[in-house]
């Protein structure tokens, strides 16, 4: 049987901004971070299901029962990426937005974070881009556990599209809903598709961000 896992950072050591606190500057501690970037690693590329601990171990470089001294299980270390991936994503965008000026448009904090949480899942995370594709692959109990924190998201998306509304830049014709998951779904599943040998990133963040100007400034008619 393996021994028990030592117990892991609260979401009390989670700051706001959407990033865990630093772990101590400890032995212990490097190799658990080192466990967390293996496993956000395979299971960005391999999926929930295809993920082992074997092959989280041969990137970390450790032996697989050595997993269990920090995790119980291989589901309560895939949790912990996951929901690391939520936060940093979130976070990024956060940064992205209060880093525009105070009398920036409403479309300009949309843009903002669609490129925001465009770049976090292609280029700057394998937490986030794990957890945009295995959200939907998670057992019942584990995606329960992580719903607040995707809620949270959803909050802060739908205040951008509500100003956007408030402030005559997204056109009636649009229903904000529909908008919202459209244009989240489109950025999710973008790891799934892009090769970066076929298109640059910045093509895919320049083309992101035209159809979603267009698209919310639409009135919904069209000419025929």
């Amino acid at each position: 049987m393996p021994p028990a896992a030592r117990t892991r950072p609260s979401r009390a050591d989670v700051p706001a901004g959407g990033t865990t606190a630093p772990l101590p500057d400890t032995k212990s501690a490097r190799t658990r971070e080192r466990l967390l970037d293996a496993a956000a690693r395979v299971l960005s590329r391999k999926g929930y299901a295809g993920t082992r601990l074997s092959e989280i171990a041969e990137v970390a470089g450790v032996q697989t029962p050595a997993i269990y001294y920090y995790y119980a299980s291989r589901e309560e270390l895939i949790e912990e990426v996951i929901r690391l991936g939520q936060e940093r994503a979130q976070g990024h965008v956060t940064t992205a937005l209060a880093a525009l000026p105070s009398d920036a448009s409403a479309m300009a904090k949309i843009c903002a974070a669609v490129e925001a949480h465009l770049r976090a899942v292609l280029q700057l995370s394998d937490y986030a881009t794990a957890a945009v594709r295995n959200v939907g692959q998670l057992p019942d109990d584990m995606r329960k556990r992580l719903v607040a924190a995707q809620a949270e998201y959803g909050s802060l998306w739908r205040a951008l599209f509500d100003e956007g509304r408030a402030r005559g830049e997204i056109g009636h014709g649009v229903d904000l809903h529909a908008a919202q998951l459209l244009i989240i779904g489109a950025l999710n599943s973008a790891p799934e598709w892009w090769n970066p040998r076929r298109v640059s990133l910045e093509d895919v963040v320049a083309t992101a961000l035209a159809i979603t100007r267009g698209g919310l400034a639409s009135d919904g008619t069209s000419s025929r």
